[in-house]
């Protein structure tokens, strides 16, 4: 976040005075404005905003551009790897691929160091990456070696063939037992870096079912019919039962000391791009998920 205070300036378009001070092109700097990425006075403005003495312009950290995202030795989970295709399992924490001024420490960097190929379909920024998971969120994914099973994969996304099935802890005590919710997921107006349920925005279907009961906390599996960004930490907000642990979405003030949503992809299910045969994944809950639950159980019993 770049944040700049305007003094003894005479008045002038806010793309004008980023270029200036950034050294970003104001055609970039444009589409900052355009993606709501810059504010003024706290507020989102587009590129022909006047900026006057005084006022305070802030700007997020654009999308590297680089064309060199470099190999690094970070331990990963690889719990499958042929050669079409690698299944990750993604610690908490880590983020899936660079952007908004991150270029290191990425799951793309750790994959460029540890596999011998990666689809080039997403171009140098996000090779091999079909589908991602939130850097707080945990879980499998599964990755493209080759442009032709790259392909393959996304189509199952898109035809909804390809099963995503994850594990939640809510707030609260969920009502029914099992359940869709179906809305429109959008851009919040008021925070562009999040996503709010509106009545614009793309399709956003989910399945949830009751695992277990505990007192003040639902566990919850979720199935995605459909890839929206955040999705279900936007719909466990809808339902009015936040995941734990997600200051986003959910309470400012979290029980429990956590670096993220307990929120788990737990099992993949897809088609393989080659054998064409179904193939199916499974991860356990990890360490920080358990302890959580077992200090639940511990209170109720």
């Amino acid at each position: 976040m770049k944040k700049l205070t305007a003094t003894d300036i005479t008045p002038v378009r806010v793309d004008v005075f980023l270029a200036e001070k950034t050294g970003y092109t104001r055609s970039r700097v444009k589409k900052a404005c355009d993606d709501g990425l810059v504010k003024v006075n706290g507020k989102s403005v587009k590129s022909n905003k006047t900026v006057k003495a005084g006022d305070t312009i802030e700007m997020e950290d654009l999308p590297i551009t680089e064309t060199n995202i470099a190999p690094e030795n970070i331990p990963i989970n690889i719990v499958y790897e042929d050669k079409d295709v690698a299944v990750i399992d993604k610690p908490q924490g880590m983020t899936v691929h660079a952007g908004h001024g991150v270029k290191w420490g990425t799951l793309v960097n750790a994959l460029l160091y540890r596999l011998d190929s990666l689809s080039g379909i997403n171009g140098v920024i996000r090779p091999g990456i079909v589908h991602r998971i939130d850097k707080n969120t945990s879980g499998l994914l599964v990755v493209a070696k080759n442009d032709n099973a790259h392909l393959k994969l996304s189509k199952q996304l898109q035809d909804k063939t390809c099963r995503r099935i994850y594990c939640a802890l809510l707030e609260g005590n969920l009502k029914e037992d099992r359940g869709t919710v179906d809305t429109f997921i959008a851009r919040d107006p008021k925070d562009r870096t999040k996503m709010t349920v509106s009545d614009r925005g793309r399709r956003a279907v989910t399945d949830y079912e009751v695992i277990k009961r505990y007192d003040g906390y639902t566990l919850c599996r979720f199935s995605l019919r459909t890839g929206r960004t955040h999705q279900i930490r936007v719909h466990a907000k809808f339902l009015g039962h936040p995941v734990v642990g997600d200051k986003e979405y959910g309470y400012k003030n979290q029980k429990f000391k956590l670096n993220g949503q307990l929120l788990h992809a737990e099992k993949l299910i897809f088609t393989h791009p080659s054998t064409n045969k179904v193939v199916e994944f499974t991860s356990p809950l990890p360490d920080h998920f358990t302890e959580v639950l077992g200090k639940l159980k511990e209170k109720q019993d």
